[in-house]
């Protein structure tokens, strides 16, 4: 039999750090990442056989469960006709009327392949509508790999980039300074004053990327304010909370309408996918209509919208109801849990998103998530894996649960992590 410490060694001499997302390793963790072999609903299995109660859900792609029939189905179907074709496909056009019937603010929508991708063009085509070249973004928010984006980038850079700075300092080597000069780095849920330079504001919602930190009130509603002020674009990056926390997304929950919005993760039905959407005189910027430049060989594959497609049809109204439960029962069975071991952690829930804080308050913004108990969360991560609990290997993200979640499912979880809860705090 393989096991994961044969694999990992294997890995290492052929992949960078043996894992090809860094987000992946076991490095802020310690220990040897697990190499899962199968997965099903919200299970999945290493290659040695171990089985994992599974909240990791391919970081929130996995909304139905992994394996899901339909979506299954729907690629096995789809893959017949051929992968890939470098021409337009009718399922291009069923998955932007299906995004912009659920999110009014996309009138038009393009897809690519990545959250990357999503947000690069979503900035492109800011400065291209808008004549300005200056960014504002906020710290912790993550917003993919691309070079202006980088700076201060939560859970993406927080182990390696342990000096921070407002100025649009780069948060990864090869990125050259110029790559964030016109980058303006601010604190979470405060609203800044914008000058007639900024060409956008882009914001993740629902922070997910330095742990789970919600907006405070009034703070979409003031950036929609204050952008509208000087003329800048509002872009929402929904490739965590897009068809996630609500059909309409986050916009929908807040009541807040942005100019442009970045998608990724469920539309692709756990296959890499990524889109954007806004006004429509905007999107008619992109060529072949206007001057800003985007394109992609494998944006809009056939596989990748067969799942989508699937994976949206089974996000009805019901769907969010008891997605919104189930987040609420984990939620508040492992405060308790947790809490009632000794445990000093907070479990913060924002709709169907749960996370972890371990600290006496909930943080409001990036400087108080990095005050996190990270060896804290090394000792409960640990502990739960060998309980057969499995979260992301990082202090910083969230958890997910997702429709295959079931009552019987959580229950499980909470009842091993008080287990879990209670070894760390005798180990400590």
């Amino acid at each position: 039999m393989t096991t994961n410490s044969e694999l990992f060694e294997r890995a290492q001499r052929v992949i960078p750090g043996g894992v090809n997302s860094p987000v992946r390793a076991f490095g802020s963790v310690g220990g040897t990442p697990y190499f899962v072999a199968r997965a099903e609903g919200a299970r999945v299995w290493d290659v040695e056989g171990t089985e994992y109660l599974d909240l990791v859900q391919s970081y929130g792609a996995i909304i139905g469960g992994h394996a899901h029939p339909k979506v299954i189905e729907a690629i096995r179907s789809a893959a017949l006709d051929g992968t890939s074709y470098g021409a337009p496909t009718e399922r291009e056009v069923l998955v932007a009327e299906a995004v912009s019937e659920r999110v009014p603010s996309c009138e038009k929508v393009r897809m690519v392949s990545s959250g990357t991708e999503a947000t690069m063009t979503a900035l492109r085509l800011a400065r291209g509508a808008t004549g300005r070249t200056k960014v504002v973004k906020f710290a912790g928010n993550y917003h993919g790999h691309g070079d202006a984006l980088l700076a201060e980038s939560g859970s993406a850079v927080a182990h390696l980039d342990p000096v921070h700075s407002p100025d649009g300092v780069p948060g990864s080597a090869g990125v050259p300074p110029t790559a964030v000069a016109e980058t303006l780095v601010v604190p979470y849920n405060q609203v800044p004053t914008l000058d007639d330079t900024v060409a956008c504001v882009i914001v993740e919602p629902i922070a997910a990327n330095m742990g789970l930190v919600a907006p405070v009130p009034g703070f979409l509603a003031g950036l929609r304010t204050e952008c509208d002020r000087v003329g800048a674009l509002l872009i929402f990056d929904e490739v965590i909370t897009g068809f996630r926390v609500a059909r309409g997304g986050a916009q929908a929950t807040f009541e807040v309408r942005p100019d442009l919005t970045c998608f990724g993760k469920v539309i692709g039905g756990g296959l890499n996918v990524g889109a954007f959407g806004g006004r429509a005189d905007l999107m008619d910027l992109l060529a072949p209509l206007g001057p800003v430049y985007q394109a992609g060989t494998l944006s809009g594959n056939p596989l990748a919208t067969a799942a989508g497609l699937a994976a949206l049809d089974l996000l009805d109204d019901g769907a969010y109801e008891q997605l919104t439960g189930t987040a609420a029962r984990l939620a508040d069975g492992l405060a308790q849990a947790l809490q009632g071991a000794g445990l000093t952690v907070q479990v913060p829930r924002a709709g169907t998103l749960v996370g972890l804080f371990f600290g006496t308050e909930l943080p409001v913004d990036y400087a108080g998530a990095r005050g996190t108990d990270e060896a804290a969360y090394a000792a409960l991560f640990h502990a739960l894996l060998s309980r057969g609990v499995a979260l992301a290997p990082g202090a910083y993200e969230v958890l997910f649960p997702g429709l295959a979640h079931t009552d019987a499912v959580v229950d499980e979880i909470v009842e091993r992590a008080g287990a879990a809860a209670i070894a760390v705090a005798g180990a400590g």
